[in-house]
């Protein structure tokens, strides 16, 4: 039997650079998490029943962003008892941290992957998960000076 592995990301960027994964989703019991937009809801008909939305926030929106990040919350734990994963692959951003906590605490690895489009400053979910993920990655170098028990992965595009 395959290792169940839950791929998570915000959409956009986030989602693209997990996306270039997908070569590694056939090799486990997969499932992808993301967003619900418009382009991240054309996914489903490649992942059918092996896919799950989050709801879309962004911090820029500070009267709503609150109660959408508490359903995150619950809407992670739905899907983690549902599906119940070894590990957790996160190209991060704020919906990713919850199932990335939920995990942890639940006793799943972590591997979280800094986002490609930072080269001198930390996201806001890497500064939370490095500090619990069982494998840290950077895309580049120079961010091992701020994160300096992570591993240099290269870009995964």
């Amino acid at each position: 039997m395959k290792e169940r592995v839950l791929f998570i990301a915000s959409a956009g960027g986030h989602l693209s650079e997990l996306l270039s994964l997908r070569p590694m989703f056939s090799r486990y019991d997969s499932f992808l998490m993301t967003e619900k937009t418009k382009s991240s809801e054309a996914l489903v008909s490649d992942f059918s029943n092996k896919m799950g939305f989050l709801l879309y926030g962004t911090m820029a929106h500070p009267w709503s962003y609150p109660f959408k990040l508490l359903g995150n919350c619950f809407i992670s734990l739905y899907y983690f008892l549902k599906f119940r994963p070894k590990v957790i692959v996160t190209t991060g951003v704020q919906s990713a941290a919850p199932m990335c906590c939920i995990a942890k605490i639940m006793g799943s690895k972590v591997i979280y992957i800094e986002t490609l489009a930072n080269i001198e400053s930390k996201t806001a979910s890497g500064r939370i998960i490095y500090h619990f993920a069982d494998c840290f990655i950077v895309q580049w170098k120079s961010m091992l000076k701020l994160y300096p028990k992570a591993k240099y992965g290269g870009w995964i595009y």
